[in-house]
């Protein structure tokens, strides 16, 4: 039985006031229903009880506490349930294996990949490892994967600069960000691997603060030729975000390597003079037996095209890829302790991830710097390079080859 009592504020000037003026000053307070004896401060969600302290909540009504607890439970657990879209799509490529799998077992092959309690193991929610293969299984695995027979059942990754959505972004005067999303946890020290579906978003954020003017950064003169380092950066950066299907995030510290390997301003901190130079280095690398699996030299063409593509959405889409860049490197530079490397390359590591951390910094505020007319240019440039290039690939050695063949059918001298 809840009790209500009157306490007046000021019980002397009570007698001096007046009527309205004494019943503005009580204030209605309300005994605590458990204890009876502190007034209550708080009100059950549920069943409306007023109560004092968290003791009297957990006692008041042991059915009331407990259905309430069970339902935030509830609520957690349908959160955490796979419905993102990733997990829809691991369980769809998970059938689709399957089910060829069936149809194989059905035409007289009864191998199968992946065993039917690994496969339940990840329909249910659970990551499997290398590990967990027997060393069949890791062979079929491997066999299927040299085949291509796995390809086919991933999605191919659509380039953000690709999109329509590319050719509208806007970013301040100051080259920051216009519209920002804040969160309850909204801080540096969150962990980066957490959720990475909620951090890839369709266009990569600009920075989030304003952007230093050169002049803030460096006494001398930029030089002339980081419109060709450019090329070479963004060459490195199309060609880690398709070698890993537009998520870097799934293995940041091996993306950054990879993105190092391929750019030599940033991973040997090579100088190029022109653009020829700078990308000719860029489809050395692609081609070499390294990288050679990607697709070549053909690969290497679409990637220059790619570079053209981000040319020409013009400064903003540039400063986005470079952010974007700048974060693979942060993270790799974070999660580079996690990784098992002796203390001289960890140290080299460390020093390579820092030294590309400034030169993407430092380019990102001279591309901020430049005006749209600089990108169009430059896109020019690569493009008569892409020309050359394609005049090359018909002067393959294999082409070469061919046409060395049906010199030799002709009979140049005939004996009569």
């Amino acid at each position: 039985m809840e009790r209500e009592v009157v306490v007046s504020e000021d019980a002397a000037a009570s007698s001096s006031s007046s009527a309205a003026a004494s019943f503005s000053l009580a204030e209605t307070r309300v005994i605590c229903r458990v204890c009876q004896k502190q007034f209550a401060q708080y009100t059950c969600p549920r069943c409306n009880a007023r109560y004092c302290s968290l003791p009297c909540y957990k006692g008041h009504s042991v059915q009331c506490t407990e259905s309430f607890m069970r339902e935030n439970v509830m609520d957690e657990l349908k959160q955490m349930q796979p419905e993102d879209e990733s997990k829809k799509k691991m369980l769809d490529i998970l059938k689709r294996l399957h089910l060829e799998e069936e149809d194989m077992d059905s035409e007289g092959e009864d191998e199968s990949i992946l065993s039917e309690e690994l496969i339940q193991k990840v329909m249910s929610g659970d990551e499997i490892k290398l590990e967990d293969l027997s060393d069949d299984e890791i062979k079929r695995f491997r066999q299927a994967l040299a085949s291509g027979e796995l390809s086919k059942m991933i999605e191919p990754w659509t380039p953000w600069w690709k999109k329509p959505s590319a050719r509208s972004i806007s970013l301040s005067p100051d080259g920051s960000q216009l519209i920002r999303q804040v969160s309850v946890e909204d801080t540096d020290t969150s962990d980066p691997m957490a959720d990475p579906e909620s951090s890839i978003s369709e266009i990569p954020e600009g920075p989030e603060s304003a952007l230093p003017s050169l002049k803030q950064l460096t006494r001398v003169e930029p030089s002339p030729l980081l419109a060709v380092h450019l090329a070479d950066i963004l060459y490195s950066y199309c060609f880690t975000l398709r070698l890993h299907n537009g998520d870097w995030r799934s293995d940041p510290f091996g993306a950054s390597t990879v993105a190092l390997s391929v750019s030599k301003v940033m991973g040997e901190d090579s100088k190029p003079e022109t653009v020829s130079e700078a990308l000719t280095a860029c489809v050395e690398e692609t081609c070499s037996p390294a990288y050679r699996h990607t697709g070549g030299f053909r690969f290497a063409i679409a990637l220059v095209d790619d570079i053209i593509s981000l040319l020409t959405l013009g400064g903003n889409a540039l400063v986005c890829a470079l952010c974007d860049f700048r974060r693979l490197i942060h993270i790799a530079e974070t999660m580079l302790k996690a990784e098992k490397l002796g203390k001289a390359e960890r140290a080299r590591s460390t020093q390579k991830l820092r030294a590309a951390d400034r030169k993407l910094y430092f380019m990102t505020c001279w591309v901020h710097e430049q005006p749209n007319e600089a990108w169009s240019s430059l896109a020019r440039l690569v493009e008569v390079q892409k020309a050359s290039l394609e005049e090359l690939d018909c002067g393959s050695p294999f082409q070469r080859a061919g046409r060395k063949n049906d010199a030799q059918s002709k009979v140049l001298i005939e004996e009569i």
